[in-house]
């Protein structure tokens, strides 16, 4: 847990909660906050499974799961090849578009380009494509002039076409999607909204009409085999209900969902029958190489 990334403090918020529920169900548990020693501790280490609560660059993009595959040691969630496709969003849009699931056009630029002219007709989102969380994301609406760029953002970025709607996510777990939640915030579902206590609320069952209930259920289990992905995963949506069915868009898919007090996997796990404890022993014993 925790790591270098932009994403560290969720992640630690991720591995104490999940470390937590699996002493609870009996298994014995090491805490390890992910740092340039990494290889040489879990060398010393030695464990029977590694638990990935990592969150964002190196530790869902590919890198710590080679690095698992390098020590033979079984781990939790996607694989070297799946986590890195799902983190770059381009790339996990060709991957929707071959499997046939709905996505709004973008274009990837550099931020000269970006901030000298509209690259898409607003509105439409500036943001990293290779990180998690809302992290730098940027909301150009109609009438806004070119956007200027914070500092901290690299230098290519996605240009997406703003999709209007309602905001939904669906959890896959293995080879079955457990359910629809609906995210409701006063504003847009930022980083603050998804992980500060009363940040958003979240209607889980989401109350949808069937076609659509089934469709993102349906939507998410193909994503999630599209891109080779293993274990836990969660695929985030748009619904413009007004278009129907016509109305639903595919956002990401996230080989590493969080698993803090406010996160929608954990809720998921619970519409179908599953404690937050027996959710993370089945990742646990779900582990393995050569994912």
């Amino acid at each position: 847990m925790g790591g270098p990334s932009a994403e560290r403090e969720v992640s630690l918020s991720s591995g104490q909660e999940c470390a937590a529920a699996l002493r609870d169900e009996g298994f014995e548990v090491i805490a390890l906050d992910a740092g340039p020693d990494l290889p040489a501790r879990l060398t010393e280490i030695a464990p029977v499974v590694v638990f990935n609560a990592l969150h964002g660059r190196w530790g869902e993009d590919g890198c710590v799961q080679g690095l698992l595959e390098w020590l033979r040691l079984p781990y939790t969630h996607s694989g070297v090849l799946a986590s890195a496709l799902a983190m770059d969003k381009q790339r996990t849009k060709d991957i929707y578009r071959a499997e046939g699931l709905p996505v709004v056009p973008s274009v990837l630029a550099r931020q000269s380009e970006i901030a000298a002219a509209h690259v898409l007709s607003p509105p439409y989102v500036v943001k990293p494509y290779d990180e998690g969380s809302s992290v730098g994301v940027v909301i150009v609406r109609e009438g806004m002039d070119a956007p200027q760029l914070p500092a901290d953002l690299p230098d290519v970025l996605m240009v997406e076409a703003y999709a209007p709607g309602r905001e939904l996510t669906v959890t896959v777990m293995g080879d079955r999607a457990l359910g629809v939640t609906e995210i409701i915030t006063d504003g847009w579902y930022d980083y603050d909204a998804k992980y500060k206590p009363g940040g958003s609320r979240h209607v889980c069952p989401a109350d949808l009409p069937a076609a659509i209930n089934d469709a993102c259920l349906d939507y998410a289990l193909r994503a999630h085999r599209a891109l080779g992905c293993r274990g836990v995963t969660r695929t985030d949506f748009r619904w413009d209900d007004a278009r129907g069915l016509n109305g639903l868009v595919l956002l990401e898919t996230n080989t590493q969902p969080g698993m803090t007090p406010t996160s929608l996997s954990p809720e998921h796990a619970g519409l179908a029958g599953l404690s937050f404890g027996q959710f993370c022993a089945w990742m646990v014993e779900d582990a393995s190489c050569n994912r």
